[in-house]
């Protein structure tokens, strides 16, 4: 009986010290996989940020509406597009500034 429990105890020492060494690949595996889900975490808070700040002032939806309205459709998208591609160009250029600095 006594050889019985310590047969148990070095398996059970055995089964632990692989478990550990498991979890620490395991945590070295999914190292690249916590940066996406960190990035994922941010955007979901910022939506959900943007949603209550939309919630506390729907007046802002409505002057967008109005806005859309009064502008014509196609106007607003020319002007997004045009807004887009100076944010983007903006955006290529602090990169560059960044890498020469």
């Amino acid at each position: 009986m006594n050889q019985d429990l310590i047969d148990v105890a070095v398996e059970r020492g055995r089964l632990i010290e692989r478990i550990s060494s498991q979890r620490q690949l395991l945590g070295q595996q999914l190292q690249p996989l916590g940066a996406g889900l960190a990035t994922a975490g941010r955007a979901i808070a910022s939506i959900r940020q943007g949603s209550d700040c939309v919630k506390q002032h729907p007046e802002i939806v409505a002057i967008g509406v109005a806005v859309l309205v009064v502008l014509q459709p196609r106007r607003v998208w020319r002007w997004s597009r045009r807004f887009f591609f100076v944010w983007r160009t903006w955006r290529m250029l602090r990169k560059q500034i960044g890498i020469l600095a």
